[in-house]
């Protein structure tokens, strides 16, 4: 069975369309306007640091930069190792590791296979809501609260060290 299909006249029908396309048009094009933003920011991040590298690199040898261990940009003899940072932030990660993995395995299977109801209801959203806790507000943490305990365990701890940032962030992981 055929239908028959009429068209309207030319130019009749579009007159109103593009009254309801113009919001769709204005949002593809704010849309283009946003990803195009986007894209160039990055590029310009990625330009800046560039620069800013290979006139960093023009003045400190890259097998310097790798392999140095000594970190002090604002001394007299400026020297810029990364060696002794990147072996730092490795044993703090491995240390807070070694905490997080026990502490966090141990008290998930307690939560779900052990807990009363009323302590799960309890202990669940604390630790959601710790787990928004910004990075920054654990490290002053760290450095104001745990620090001194260790400090008062043994007086050979630094104020700044890997021990208290490791048990620290073993606990936020």
């Amino acid at each position: 069975m055929a239908r028959n299909v009429v068209s309207p006249p030319l130019g009749q029908g579009t007159r109103n369309s593009w009254k309801r396309m113009l919001p769709e048009r204005a949002i593809a094009v704010g849309l283009f306007l946003s990803t195009f933003l986007s894209i160039l920011i990055t590029v310009g991040i990625v330009a800046v640091l560039l620069f800013e590298a290979i006139t960093f690199f023009g003045d400190v040898s890259f097998f310097e930069f790798i392999t140095g261990t000594r970190w002090t940009p604002l001394f007299s003899s400026k020297q810029f190792g990364v060696l002794a940072l990147v072996a730092g932030t490795t044993l703090t990660a491995v240390l807070a590791m070694v905490v997080a993995l026990p502490l966090g395995l141990l008290s998930a299977i307690y939560l779900s296979e052990y807990s009363p109801d009323v302590v799960r209801r309890v202990v669940k959203p604390i630790l959601e809501i710790l787990a928004g806790i910004p990075t920054v507000v654990y490290g002053y943490f760290a450095l104001l609260f745990v620090t001194p305990i260790l400090r008062g365990i043994s007086e050979d701890i630094a104020v700044f060290n890997a021990l208290s940032a490791s048990i620290v962030m073993g606990v936020m992981i």
